[in-house]
């Protein structure tokens, strides 16, 4: 670890160029980044820190800059920031930390600058692993209809994709040859997501042996992957809806006794919350779930260190030992 002589200003671009270089960051992350780091700089200016290095940085620093944030009022507005807004900034600045202990350059650890607690924080609803568990086995697959909807849930669950990517699925991406010739691997297919943005998204071979046996059923040449079965519609309108999608889940909820409120969404999240608490990095659920934005894959985080926290006061053995 070395005492760097460049300020921390001068240190900033070589962070954004970090960012898109080694650590591959999209675009709009790297420009966010800068964005929020640009006001960090701005307030080193304003108080005569434009010079300050990186191994000068105090706990006092940032107590102070946080201050600042929380004060802050929106232009044109009387409004201050929000607890979330604030977030992003400090959330900015701790990658900036993390970039200086990834170069060995002495400053302050990442885990010092404290995200601040937003009491109208988003509530993300998710099912735990023994729920997905009742849904994936409410279909009756003796029909077409239900090893369609079992193959929309298995892929819900294996891929965490956005109920609108799910319904532009279609036999080309997912050709059942192709299928049959991975039955026992995971492949992967690539798609166009939200905002026109390609990602690849990978179907584990359990997903696999669904999609293959409600493909062997399908007897018509319609491209789409999941179609409309009903006998009440016209030939042009057959690629499942949204809503329809979403009235699937529904409907299978009410027969297992899950949450009506579940939506195809709640799967996606059930989906990402499951590999954070397996022990997958943010940055890889990021490009799984093809988010452009670090900051919005962040708020996962919160929903698995409260389930972390109730594991550990339920189940810790600590509370069984004497305390004389």
């Amino acid at each position: 670890m070395v005492n760097s002589k460049k300020s921390i200003i001068k240190h900033i671009p070589l962070f954004l160029e970090y960012c898109e270089v080694e650590k591959g960051l999209a675009n709009l992350s790297v420009k966010n980044y800068d964005k929020f780091l640009s006001s960090f700089i701005n307030w080193l200016n304003k108080n005569n820190l434009n010079d300050l290095l990186p191994h000068k940085l105090t706990k006092k620093h940032i107590w102070d800059y946080r201050l600042n944030l929380a004060r802050q009022t929106i232009p044109h507005s009387k409004a201050n920031l929000q607890k979330t807004t604030q977030n992003y900034y400090l959330i900015a600045l701790r990658s900036l930390l993390a970039y200086f202990a990834a170069k060995d350059i002495i400053s302050l650890p990442p885990e010092k600058i404290e995200l601040g607690k937003n009491r109208k924080e988003k509530v993300i609803n998710f099912l735990n692993i023994d729920q997905i568990e009742k849904l994936l086995l409410a279909p009756d697959t003796k029909n077409l209809t239900g090893l369609r909807d079992r193959a929309i849930l298995e892929v819900l669950f294996s891929t965490g994709l956005r109920v609108s990517e799910l319904i532009n699925l279609s036999k080309d991406q997912i050709n059942l040859e192709v299928l049959k010739k991975n039955e026992n691997k995971d492949i992967e297919i690539a798609i166009i997501g939200k905002g026109s943005h390609p990602r690849t998204v990978y179907i584990s071979s359990r997903t696999i042996q669904w999609l293959i046996k409600y493909l062997e059923k399908r007897t018509d040449d319609d491209i789409s992957l999941f179609i409309n079965l009903s006998n009440n519609i016209k030939a042009s309108s057959t690629r499942l809806s949204v809503r329809s999608i979403e009235n699937i889940i529904k409907k299978y909820c009410k027969i297992t006794g899950l949450p009506i409120t579940t939506t195809p969404h709640t799967i996606r999240h059930s989906y990402a919350t499951d590999l954070l608490e397996q022990g997958v990095d943010l940055r890889t659920i990021q490009e799984f779930l093809g988010h452009q934005n670090i900051v919005t894959t962040q708020v996962y985080t919160h929903v698995t260190s409260k389930h972390l926290r109730d594991v550990h006061r339920a189940f810790h053995s600590g509370k069984k030992l004497k305390n004389e």
